[in-house]
């Protein structure tokens, strides 16, 4: 049993390691989107601004409509076949909106990166493969793991904005975008050094035990909070990072100011995975929670404290900081509240609401920032986290409860 165990937890740190390198590769997708997304949407636009970070929320639209499907493909076609389907969605997602750019197209570039969120729905589900593929006591660490892939997605990305900006001047922007096809295909050959599960392995969800209604899983306390604070963790830092690059540049900053900007977010958002698995599995989900909530509090306070260069990146690492800790340990919640033959639609579900919220969220960004300025976007940090901080308080009583009976 000891050699099987051995062997398992390999083959699980081999998939995370796959799983790791196309979350850098393929991933790069989206700081490209993101960091560019409202500045090109800008440029597209006429004197009105407000709709500006439309092709923003398109690409998050994206990812929540592409959840579902992409859970049933990949459970169609296995994670290897599924995976790479989803970077042929995304090299088609950035050939549209490379095209939408020449055309000078507002909405087909919106539409474009709808479809590159698709695409990133399926990268979304990288985690979730990774902890599936691991042993209960590995599962925290195989999600941080494929997250810690986002490092080199944080320097790739905005690199890769920065050298191609102006690759087709004088169409701005379409280089960028067209950089996204090789980033997909060299995504395809990594994952197609995925193992195909044994089949025997779905023995295992059958001795698991019948899966459960949807609708009974996703209203126990768990799932209940664990979704609350993805939801609140995942929109906060959509929210506020997507006006970041129009408020620096608003402010008089270069656009190379705003790329890097959002360069040290990413590098915040993934650069703590390569430990957050570990604190997780030693103090728990709740507590790494509890303190990404924390630290997206110190993003506001530092964001509202002046309009400097440092006060901006400083409150983007912050943010960054905090969506990993409050993310990743929401993930780990999640992951431990359905059983194996349940995770498709649980899964699905999960990335279906979080995404959807985190849509609105990037909408609202643009129409805040445009009525009301960079302060209250921050000023929106401090309820959200409250009422996240609510949700885990009640699941700490809930489960006390229980304890007690």
């Amino acid at each position: 049993m000891t050699a099987i165990a051995a062997e398992a937890s390999r083959e699980a740190r081999r998939t995370a390691l796959i799983l790791a390198v196309s979350q850098a590769v393929v991933g790069s997708a989206a700081p490209i989107a993101i960091s560019m997304g409202a500045l090109a949407g800008q440029y597209l636009l006429g004197a009105d601004k407000s709709l500006a970070t439309a092709p923003i929320t398109g690409y998050n639209l994206g990812v929540a409509l592409g959840a579902l499907p992409a859970a049933a493909i990949i459970r169609r076609l296995g994670q290897r076949g599924g995976f790479m389907t989803g970077t042929a969605v995304t090299a088609l997602g950035g050939l549209s909106a490379t095209l939408a750019l020449f055309h000078g197209s507002f909405w087909l570039f919106a539409l474009a990166l709808l479809v590159l969120g698709i695409g990133g729905a399926f990268v979304q589900q990288f985690r979730f493969a990774a902890a599936d593929n691991a042993p209960p006591e590995f599962k925290a660490r195989a999600i941080s793991f494929v997250l810690a892939g986002g490092i080199v997605t944080a320097i790739l990305g905005p690199q890769i904005v920065i050298f191609t900006r102006e690759l087709f001047a004088p169409v701005m922007f379409a280089g960028s975008f067209a950089a996204i096809l090789p980033l997909a295909a060299a995504g395809a050959v990594i994952l197609s050094f995925l193992r195909l599960r044994p089949k025997a392995a779905s023995r295992v969800d059958v001795a698991d035990g019948d899966a459960r209604p949807l609708s009974e899983i996703v209203t126990r306390p768990r799932f209940v909070a664990a979704l609350f604070c993805a939801v609140g963790s995942y929109a906060l830092m959509s929210f506020v990072m997507t006006g970041a690059p129009l408020a620096m540049v608003g402010c008089g900053l270069s656009e190379d100011n705003a790329t890097l900007g959002i360069s040290w977010h990413v590098m915040a958002m993934f650069g703590p995975s390569f430990f957050t698995g570990s604190l997780i599995h030693r103090f728990g989900a709740e507590r790494v929670v509890a303190t990404g909530l924390v630290l997206l509090i110190g993003c506001g306070a530092v964001a509202l404290s002046g309009l400097a260069l440092w006060q901006f990146w400083t409150s983007l690492i912050l943010l960054g900081l905090g969506w990993n800790f409050g993310f990743i340990g929401a993930t780990a919640m999640v992951a431990a509240s359905y059983r194996p033959s349940e995770k498709g639609k649980v899964q699905g579900f999960h990335d279906f609401m979080l995404f959807g919220s985190v849509a609105c969220a990037s909408l609202l960004s643009g129409v805040v920032y445009n009525a009301w300025g960079w302060e209250m976007l921050n000023w929106m940090i401090f309820p959200v986290t409250v009422l996240c901080f609510v949700a885990l308080g009640a699941l700490k009583v809930t489960s006390s409860r229980k304890a007690e009976a």
